[in-house]
This record gives structure tokens, C-alpha cells and sequence, in this order.
């Protein structure tokens, strides 16, 4: 196969870009392609030596530093990129890169990190954090959002295979795009972590501090439970309301280590998480060191930590309900080592397998019907689940 990988942009590694990783890991031959890379010389090893071929955008003015005021010329930028010499296309979405336009004679497998989140169901919390909420420029971040969400579901059509990092980020997709898609959870890089079975009494999290990961509803928590110290890890524009917020018995950090983070998941008594996230990969790696979470139950995380043996979750973003979370943790006893196992189940290994099957049996299918032009990749993917893929009159018939 002649691969070629598509991701949205690249200016840092976090999440998505452990996903692009691992692909890189798994096809070595592929050709890179991104909006644009950004990503400072010394943080460049994820990208294993390959050069990365650049939109216009590349060489616009203040892009490294603006990058998300050229968001209405994503779609377009992402359209040029020349990928037709290619017979596979594996694109890492979870804005624009499967927008990218593909001929019928190659496969398209998109892994979506997410729909576009700031344009459908999280657009009205984006508008008010940005204070955007009223006023001309209101309107005219409506407008773009707008453009944006009609741009999505019409670029979704060129894809042939949808893999998601949840099955929550799954149901969005079937919603959204109206397309089936499977899951393949990301990778964790779990053997980073060790175990730890002796724990002290403190909580600890770790997060960048941007309003969505809910820092401030963690540190007002435990503002209000004196008794139990909380040792924050990060930073970001935030950080300066959660000084504000941060009592006695919270110790800030600031950015840290791996070594250091490592050492604090390792030993705290508990790791505590207020996202609502796609996934969530710091659960996963407080896991990998043996360590249960608290949890807000909504998003990835629920998929990622068992109640009861992992973890326990707390229904509503509140600092009363996290309070309330956190006594019936303490009244629990934990597995260190079940912990660990289940953390083991999301390794980076795990998620190559998993990846390396779909997209060869995809191919596989895709040679096979390609000559035949009646050939329905989303049925592949059903087939794949053991789903039932007849059309839904004939399941209703058999049914009555």
C-alpha cells in the first residue's frame, strides 16, 4: 500500500498527535501531510524524521502564533493537499484533515478524535469563554461556525471507514454525520508508569489550565474539605483564577516533568478528573501507576475507568457533588495491581493491533469490490463488529 497520513495541524504534542505517532509507527513508509508544523526542534522525535508537506498556511502572517484565526480557511487550505498518487489515506481528524479530497480508487479510513466540538454541541460554552456572546463579533463568529458545520458534514462524505477514540465520540459521529463508525481506543503510553502500592494522603491532578477541564471546580472543591491536600499539575491561561481560588491545602506546581508527574500519580492517594472529555488519557495513566480516579461521569472517561474497582464518578460539574465523590472514595478499598491491568488494556501496542486490523481488513475489502462499484465501507466496519448490516426494512420485516 501506498500510504499517505493526513493531521489537522501540528504545534505541539499532545493527544492527537500520540495517535499520529503511532500511525507513523505502524506505516513508516507513509508521507506526511498537515496544515501546518509549527513544532520547536527539540519536540519533533514523535514525527520520526519525516518532513511534513504544508498548506499555505505555513507562510501566512502570525500563523505560529495565530494559528486559530485562519479557521475559515481550513477547509480550503486542507483541499490542497496532493494526495492522489496514494492508494490508502489515514487521515487523524478532529478538525479538517478529512476534508481532504480522495479519488474512487483509494481508501479513506478517518480516526476522529472528534467532530468539530466548538462548532456543534459545546458551541455555546466556546462563544461565552471567548466572550463572544453578544455584539458584532458575535454575529460574526456565528456566521464562520456556521460555515464550519455545513463544511463538516459535507467533508465526512469523503470518508470510506470512521474510527473513533471512544464510543462516546462514536455517538456524536453517528449523529452528526449520520455514518457508522468503531472504536479504537488511543493509545496510553502505560509503560511510562509504574506501579505504586504505597500511597500518601494527598489527591493529585494534572491538567493544562483552559476552562473546559474544569480546574477551578476541582481546587473550590477541596478549598472546601481542609482537611485533604490536592497538588495540582500545569498550566495554561487559567492559571492565575485558580491562584486566586487555591487555598492552604492546595499545592500548585505549575508544568512539571515526566519524572516528576509520574511520581506524584504514583503515590497520590487518588487522581481527580472534571472533564468532559472525548477520551481522557491522564486517567488512563494514573491508572497505569496504580492509582483509582474520581471522576466525572460524562465523556471518554466512563468508558476507561470501572466504578467501583477503578474509580468512582460524580454526576454533575459542582464542587458540592466532588466533595460528595470524594467521601465515598475514602470509604472504598482499592486494587492497586487490578488497577494497573485494567490501565494495560490501553497500551500503545493494544491500539496498533487494533488499528493495523481495521486498515487491513478495510483494504482487503476495498481491493476486492473496488472493481464492482457497489462496495459500502461502512458495511465493512459493521461486518467487522459482528453488527447486523441489512437495511433497516429488512431487520424491521423479519422482526414483525
Amino acid at each position: 500500500m501506498r500510504v499517505a497520513i493526513v493531521h489537522d495541524f501540528l504545534y505541539c504534542y499532545a493527544g492527537a498527535e500520540r495517535v499520529l505517532e503511532q500511525m507513523i509507527e505502524l506505516f513508516p513508509q507513509a508521507d506526511l501531510f498537515s496544515l501546518f508544523d509549527f513544532v520547536p526542534i527539540g519536540e519533533r522525535d514523535f514525527l520520526k524524521g519525516k518532513r511534513v508537506r504544508t498548506t499555505v498556511l505555513q507562510r501566512m502572517p502570525f500563523a505560529k502564533q495565530k494559528h486559530r484565526a485562519y479557521l475559515p480557511l481550513m477547509p480550503l487550505a486542507v483541499e490542497q493537499l496532493d494526495v492522489s498518487d496514494y492508494d490508502v489515506i489515514l487521515s487523524s481528524s478532529y478538525l479538517s484533515a478529512k476534508g481532504v479530497i480522495t479519488a474512487p480508487h483509494q481508501l479513506h479510513v478517518c480516526y476522529c478524535h472528534s467532530p468539530v466540538r466548538f462548532a456543534w454541541d459545546q458551541q455555546h460554552q466556546y462563544l461565552e469563554q471567548a466572550g463572544l456572546k453578544r455584539g458584532i463579533k458575535s454575529v460574526l463568529a456565528r456566521v464562520i461556525l456556521h460555515y464550519i458545520r455545513g463544511w463538516d458534514v459535507r467533508s465526512a462524505n469523503n470518508v470510506d471507514v470512521f474510527l473513533t477514540n471512544s464510543h462516546f465520540v462514536r455517538r456524536r459521529v453517528e449523529r452528526i454525520y449520520r455514518r457508522e463508525a468503531s472504536t479504537v481506543h488511543p493509545p496510553v503510553n502505560v509503560e511510562r508508569f509504574a506501579l505504586c502500592e504505597e500511597k500518601e494522603d494527598f489527591y493529585v491532578t494534572v491538567s493544562r489550565m483552559v476552562p473546559y477541564k474544569r480546574m477551578d471546580l476541582i481546587v473550590e472543591a477541596f478549598g472546601r474539605m481542609p482537611s485533604r491536600r490536592l497538588v495540582v499539575i500545569g498550566d495554561g491561561p487559567e492559571m492565575k483564577k485558580i491562584r486566586r481560588l487555591a487555598k492552604g491545602n492546595v499545592e500548585l506546581m505549575g508544568q512539571q516533568s515526566d519524572a516528576v508527574v509520574g511520581e506524584k500519580l504514583g503515590r497520590a492517594r487518588g487522581f481527580v478528573f472534571a472533564a468532559e472529555e472525548d477520551f481522557g488519557i491522564a486517567p488512563v495513566e494514573a491508572q497505569a501507576c496504580g492509582t483509582p480516579v474520581i471522576a466525572f461521569g460524562r465523556g471518554g472517561v466512563t468508558e476507561s475507568v470501572i466504578p467501583g474497582k477503578t474509580g468512582i464518578f460524580f454526576g454533575r460539574q459542582q464542587a458540592g457533588e466532588l466533595c460528595r465523590a470524594v467521601e465515598a472514595f475514602e470509604r472504598h478499598t482499592w486494587d492497586a495491581r487490578a488497577i494497573r491491568k485494567h490501565a494495560e488494556m490501553f497500551s500503545a501496542e493494544v491500539f496498533r493491533r487494533n488499528f493495523r486490523a481495521v486498515v487491513e481488513e478495510a483494504w482487503e475489502r476495498f481491493q476486492l469490490h473496488s472493481g464492482e462499484g457497489v462496495f459500502d465501507m461502512r458495511e465493512a466496519a459493521l461486518e467487522a463488529e459482528g453488527r447486523d448490516t441489512r437495511d433497516r426494512d429488512t431487520q424491521v420485516a423479519e422482526r414483525i
